[in-house]
């Protein structure tokens, strides 16, 4: 039976104490956040909150009265989900093709698909083209550029490589096609990297800012979420600005706004992770063995 050295023990306690330590830095802060934004914001002003102070939900109330609020979570929604599916629909056929060794110029087009890893054209370049195709000022300059990614292309690639020659080879013994040998029984074997790389995409999409400030600065309809925290984080010195009635502004400030915004924003991404934790590691797992 094997028994633990000092040496080892002393390893086992130091390497507890430093997780404790970063476990302690990265939740105090939301733990602050969310305390702050449950808080009497009236009394809690300057103060680290390990629970809530006079608990009350008037910033979440007062947030969720907001028109432009709830129409920005509402593109950040739409965004996430259809930029998601499409570039996942996209990306894994994609990534598919590129690891079938039987297609003429295949190694030519793995090639160029890793140099664009490397080599990016630029911003003005970038938008000139966005610009011709006639996607600024509307919702899908969210969704056709991200529809192609790269990098979870070749993790798709590496990914289907793993899965065994022989599943393809009986398919297309007994007739299968192309596509019924992909949508049929190379995507659904890749739930792993099919979930990983949704969650890049969907928090990638969900927490976007940049390109409404590129493209879309000028159409406060399609403001999403996490550009609206932006400005809010900014802009927002006063209560006044928001739609609310004057019993809610005895426990609200701007601060407790920002904080509750900011809930908002992270909330989804927190819930929804540790249910795809397992997928993902396994996806990235198996997916960079190769790469």
């Amino acid at each position: 039976m094997y028994k633990p050295s000092l040496g080892d023990r002393l390893f086992d306690i130091l390497n507890t104490l430093i997780m404790l330590l970063l476990f302690v830095v990265m939740v105090f802060p939301f733990l602050h956040l969310i305390n702050y934004s449950l808080s009497d914001a009236t009394k809690v002003s300057g103060k680290f909150l390990l629970l809530p102070r006079s608990p009350t939900f008037e910033s979440y109330i007062t947030m969720f009265k907001n028109p432009n609020l709830l129409h920005s979570i509402y593109i950040s929604i739409a965004r996430s989900v259809l930029g998601t599916a499409l570039m996942i629909f996209i990306t894994s056929m994609a990534g598919y093709v590129i690891s079938r060794d039987d297609l003429i110029g295949i190694r030519l087009f793995r090639r160029f698909f890793v140099l664009t890893l490397y080599y990016s054209v630029g911003l003005i370049p970038s938008y000139l083209l966005v610009q011709k195709l006639g996607l600024t000022n509307t919702f899908w300059v969210y969704i056709v550029p991200g529809a192609v990614s790269v990098f979870n292309m070749i993790l798709f690639k590496t990914y289907v490589e793993s899965l065994p020659k022989e599943l393809e080879e009986a398919a297309l013994i007994d007739g299968a096609s192309d596509l019924y040998l992909f949508f049929r029984i190379i995507f659904p074997l890749s739930t792993p990297v099919v979930a990983a790389i949704s969650l890049f995409s969907a928090i990638g999409q969900w927490n976007a800012f940049i390109d409404t400030q590129y493209y879309n600065a000028m159409n406060p309809d399609l403001f999403p979420l996490s550009y609206v925290l932006y400005i809010a984080l900014q802009s927002i010195n006063s209560i006044e600005q928001f739609q609310m009635d004057k019993e809610a502004m005895h426990f609200v400030t701007p601060e407790s706004l920002k904080m509750a915004m900011t809930v908002i924003t992270v909330f989804p991404i927190m819930v929804v992770y540790p249910f795809l934790q397992k997928y993902f590691m396994k996806g990235m797992l198996i997916g960079s063995i190769k790469g």
